[in-house]
């Protein structure tokens, strides 16, 4: 009987038989990889666009907006701006002034009408109307706002509520700034003005490089942050003024350290004798809008490209048929007072009032207004 043949196999091919074969290693496939980082980035992108959009106002009598309690005129866009009415009756006034409200204010806060006396105002028989600024209080936003727009709709607002061919204008901070700009676009309509502590825009061209370095590095390292932000990213501003990494600009936040000892020894006492109702009125619709339209755009207007300087004008008088003032503490730590003086010293026409040992609050300051608009109204000189 026949045996089944053996079959001899060497030890290495047993082992290359038996030997198990390695995994080979993980390749995605060509091009995920790409694709993968594409998608992250656009997701990156689209948190990032997300992030820096600001929300819609909450415009006044809109739904889900504040209600409208102010009375209002309806200017040449259709848009809506809220206004307040102080001091003597209009028909009988012999002194009618506009006054532009300061950064993160509302016409509730004219503080040439609320610290004034009322023997002035019943001697001088002054009428005055405060406003609220596009997006401040209970006037509508103006997405399209410029400094012309602004002094356009100060003209519009005399013209709608009567005061005449010519008034006043009284601007305090950024409304002291405004206040260059219906120097600019409605000279024709002045019969005089008073810009206090009006703010300064670092980058006008014209000052010693530098006297506006020098001015710019003296702010606090947050305040430079933040204006250098609005100046060349201001489509960055809501962003930088809303997130958490970096402090925000100063005044926003009502952070103390931005504001000079005799500032906080007025408002002090400026607080402590204004009754809670109103300082809580004032407060309460400032911001009611939101930031955006309000905070951020004035900062955007304030700190960006301008079409023209101060130094610019001309005189609106050139006959001295009326009188510009510049009133400015020389310790004010909001408004360097170096540059103030330089651009009062550029331009021969202007009245220049600079308070020794005074810092941005100084118009608050017990009886100031009274000199302030005795200056502007009667001619008498400022001791």
């Amino acid at each position: 009987m026949a045996g089944a043949t053996g079959r001899k196999i060497s030890a290495a091919a047993a082992r290359a038989h038996t030997r198990k074969s390695k995994p080979s290693s993980f390749r995605l496939p060509s091009g995920i990889f790409q694709k993968l980082l594409l998608v992250s980035f656009i997701g990156i992108a689209a948190w990032a666009y997300q992030a820096i959009q600001p929300p819609q106002p909450k415009i006044p009598g809109s739904p889900g907006g504040p209600p409208v309690m102010a009375p209002r005129i309806k200017l040449r866009d259709g848009r809506h701006l809220a206004y307040k009415e102080h001091g003597a009756p209009k028909d009988v006034a012999k002194f009618k002034i506009v006054y532009v409200h300061r950064f993160d204010s509302c016409r509730h806060d004219a503080v040439v009408t609320n610290t004034f006396s009322q023997k002035i105002i019943d001697d001088l028989g002054v009428y005055v109307v405060s406003f609220d600024r596009p997006g401040y209080g209970q006037s509508d936003p103006d997405p399209k706002r410029t400094m012309k727009s602004i002094a356009l709709d100060i003209e519009e607002l005399a013209d709608q509520l009567g005061l005449g061919s010519k008034f006043h204008v009284v601007g305090y901070s950024i409304g002291g700034q405004i206040v260059w700009s219906c120097i600019k676009y409605i000279p024709h309509r002045l019969a005089g003005a008073a810009l206090l502590a009006p703010a300064i825009n670092y980058w006008w061209p014209g000052f010693p490089a530098n006297m506006s370095t020098d001015a710019y590095n003296r702010m606090l390292q947050r305040d430079k942050w933040a204006l250098h932000v609005a100046h060349y990213t201001p489509w960055l501003t809501y962003w930088w003024n809303t997130q958490k990494l970096f402090p925000p600009f100063s005044v926003v936040t009502h952070y103390t350290d931005a504001y000079s000892p005799s500032d906080k020894k007025i408002l002090a006492q400026y607080i402590r004798e204004t009754p809670a109702e109103v300082r809580q009125q004032e407060q309460f619709e400032v911001r009611q809008q939101g930031e955006f339209e309000s905070l951020h755009r004035d900062l955007m207007i304030a700190f960006g490209t301008w079409e023209f300087t101060p130094m610019d004008l001309e005189s609106p008088f050139p006959n001295n048929e009326g009188t510009i003032h510049v009133w400015q503490g020389d310790d004010d730590m909001l408004v360097p007072v170096t540059m103030q003086r330089f651009i009062s010293q550029q331009l021969p026409w202007i009245q220049y009032h600079e308070l020794s040992e005074y810092g941005h609050g100084f118009p608050y300051a017990n009886e100031m207004s009274d000199v302030i608009m005795k200056v502007l109204l009667l001619g008498e000189t400022a001791e």
